[in-house]
């Protein structure tokens, strides 16, 4: 049975009397955007609880009754495999007094007894048990006090999604062309697979959408990332490794944006490179043990190296999907929005997958190497990020000033190309991404989502 939200529960999560229209212009956005906590209320419904949000992975929940603490928007929710295999998120929520029922990051357990009054839930959802039952005159076992759960819930290639919106399309449609680089950038892994590590917890003090506004932006790598790209480049001697490919004239570089609609877009840096085998491990940054592992990876597989070093190389893609993810070379960075003006980033690293033993013996020093990779950008250039969207948000207290300006390659003639399908294409150092991402925002702020909740197993 699906449960649809009180009136009361929707107009406080209605979107507050703006003008959408005047806030989202063709060339701006308005700061209140950004700055008013109406407007990051009403987002929890119009936004998070109204399209396909990424949860988990499905290699976070491998077995019957594993499980791993998420969110949708401000929710907290528990993502699982119940005893029967069914992936299902859960409200983290007793329905008693509301408590978290499960503390743990992560697990495996059929059961979740809320350490307040010991109310237990099977991880179907439906009630177990409640002690002392003689002291309510009605039966506890009803439906209504079973724990309430996301009732879309839908996974693509391990992804899992969820939303409460029963007139959003499912998952593949919502996904659109995006499936498109997420195929692209699975298939270079045995078996299409890939495995989630753990992760690098980061926060910083500003909207989330400034995560997003950042997630294709081409522009400010050169200025922002300059002491990584010194880094990058410090023991070698022609400066050509990580993003070095944004000095000098950017935009005239083969690089290029996509946009694929639903808000989703990706940035593909590759055309910089040779297409061979062994070219991403030729750019990548020197990292402290990496000549070992390369010289031993050389030795077992003669020929077979070069491809062996890419796979543990940072593919080099951005892939946006909206709201919450992004898949940044071999990391998935997740947004988690906390309030207006406070956002977690979260990198959960990615290992080979190699079930089939295409690489044999050498899997554990590809993941190894892969591992030693990932540590670069989340320690040495997402805080340069992090820090820019603090001083953005620093900057928006400045009211009076209303205007946040999106407009770079707009307007100018052969420079955005239609390539059919609502798919467009523009050099990688424009902003097209944000105009065409901010109107599909703007499109869900103006709509109430048919939002409901399910309480049946």
């Amino acid at each position: 049975m699906l449960e649809k939200t009180t009136n009361l529960t929707r107009t406080a999560y209605l979107s507050p009397p703006y003008d959408y229209d005047q806030l989202v212009q063709r060339d701006r956005v308005h700061q209140l955007i950004y700055t008013d906590p109406a407007i990051f209320t009403a987002e929890m419904t119009h936004i998070f609880g109204a399209v396909w949000v990424y949860l988990a992975h499905e290699s976070q929940i491998p077995n019957n009754d594993d499980y791993v603490l998420s969110k949708l928007g401000l929710r907290p929710i528990i993502v699982l495999r119940d005893t029967k295999g069914k992936i299902r998120a859960l409200y983290n929520r007793c329905t008693h007094r509301g408590t978290t029922l499960c503390r743990l990051e992560k697990g495996n357990s059929n059961v979740f007894r809320c350490p307040y009054h010991g109310w237990t839930f099977n991880n179907d959802g439906s009630i177990r048990n409640v002690p002392w039952p003689d002291g309510y005159a009605n039966d506890v076992a009803e439906t209504r006090f079973n724990a309430a759960q996301i009732p879309r819930v839908e996974s693509y290639r391990g992804f899992i999604f969820g939303t409460l919106n029963m007139d959003m399309p499912p998952l593949e449609e919502y996904l659109g062309g995006i499936k498109g680089p997420l195929d692209e950038w699975l298939d270079r892994h045995p078996g299409g697979k890939v495995a989630i590590c753990e992760a690098n917890r980061l926060k910083y003090n500003g909207n989330w959408k400034l995560a997003y506004d950042n997630s294709c932006d081409g522009y400010h790598v050169v200025f922002s990332h300059r002491s990584l790209l010194d880094m990058e480049n410090r023991l070698v001697a022609e400066a050509d490794k990580g993003m070095s490919y944004y000095k000098g004239r950017p935009d005239e570089a083969p690089m290029y944006m996509k946009y694929f609609g639903h808000g989703h877009h990706f940035k593909d840096k590759r055309p910089n490179m040779e297409i061979k085998p062994g070219a991403m491990w030729s750019v990548e940054s020197p990292h402290p043990g990496m000549e070992h592992y390369e010289a031993e990876l050389r030795r077992r597989l003669g020929d077979r190296a070069p491809e062996a070093l890419d796979l543990a190389s940072s593919e080099p893609v951005n892939i946006n999907i909206f709201p919450n993810l992004s898949i940044l070379g071999n990391h998935l960075q997740v947004f988690e929005p906390l309030s207006v003006s406070e956002t977690n980033a979260i990198w959960y690293g990615t290992a080979v997958v190699d079930d089939e033993g295409v690489w044999g013996d050498a899997l554990p020093l590809i993941n190894a190497l892969r591992m030693r990779t990932q540590e670069g950008f989340p320690n040495f250039g997402e805080v340069d990020d992090l820090a820019n969207f603090e001083e953005i948000q620093r900057g928006l207290a400045a009211f009076e000033d209303e205007w946040v300006y999106m407009h770079r390659g707009m307007d100018i003639p052969g420079r955005i190309v239609d390539c059919g399908d609502g798919v467009l294409k523009a050099p990688a150092t424009d902003e097209m991404f944000m105009r065409e991402y901010i109107q599909y925002w703007k499109r869900l702020m103006q709509t109430e989502p048919n939002v409901q909740i399910k309480r049946e197993p």
